[in-house]
């Protein structure tokens, strides 16, 4: 019964501690956003219904990807890469840093509806916090000023953000975590990195070379393919209610 107990108590702080950390990601969004309006004499509602139905639509694609996993040959198998930052950060771009995190959030409520944790949870905050650590960076800098070239900044900046605090996250939180919660010790977790590459001794190691390269990977594949489909969707993204193409869409360059 005291395990039991133990257990709940463990789950709700996790828990809270999940909703602490959106809180915290969608103010900062929101900030922003707020500050780069105002520094570009924009004025408007940060949310409408329309943009509110296309991070539905943007969360749904992603919460699709993120079941769509693939292994990578230098990590355990509980680490994967998928592509479901792709229609985020394309949110992000087209409508704002808020948009972004709100998207990355409601995706991994509809991953959880289309496939229960694996992970106790872990594994999806993971996703969200790294996954905001590319998105809020690279969407702030483009909405500054919307060029090809902040649009490729944005996307170096948010892969480079996301490869460290993603080693970081994963060495400081995530992985004790995961080790407390499954009940696995951490050295455990550990020799399964050395089962791949002998030269992963410890945690430094085992972040340097399977969680470093997974999100390096990402970012860059994420940035390439956004860059690649951003302009040709950007004519939908861009039109108004009544159909007409959004003049200020219009005069973007990426």
């Amino acid at each position: 019964m005291k395990q039991f107990i133990t257990n709940i108590v463990e789950n709700l702080t996790f828990v809270l501690e999940f909703v602490g950390i959106v809180a915290v990601l969608v103010f900062v969004a929101l900030t922003a956003e707020k500050l780069i309006a105002r520094r570009n004499g924009e004025k408007g509602r940060i949310l409408t219904a329309r943009k509110t139905a296309m991070i539905g639509m943007f969360a749904a694609i992603a919460g699709v990807l993120m079941i769509i996993e693939l292994p990578v040959p230098f990590a355990p198998p509980f680490y994967a890469i998928d592509a479901s930052e792709l229609p985020v950060l394309l949110c992000g771009f087209a409508f704002g840093p808020v948009a972004g995190v709100l998207t990355e959030f409601v995706k991994i409520i509809i991953k959880l509806l289309l496939k229960p944790t694996t992970t106790a949870f872990v594994g999806e905050l993971a996703n969200f916090c790294v996954g905001c650590s590319m998105i809020l960076p690279a969407t702030i800098l483009y909405h500054i000023k919307k060029k090809k070239t902040t649009a490729i900044a944005g996307s170096a900046v948010g892969t480079l953000c996301m490869t460290l605090f993603g080693t970081l996250f994963n060495a400081v939180y995530l992985l004790p975590t995961f080790a407390v919660m499954y009940g696995i010790p951490l050295e455990g977790l550990i020799e399964m990195g050395t089962a791949i590459n002998p030269a992963i001794t410890n945690i430094v190691t085992f972040v340097a070379f399977c969680v470093a390269p997974l999100n390096l990977l990402k970012g860059i594949c994420v940035s390439v393919l956004t860059f690649l489909l951003y302009k040709p969707l950007s004519p939908i993204l861009k039109v108004s209610h009544d159909g007409t193409a959004v003049q200020r869409g219009r005069a973007e360059n990426v």
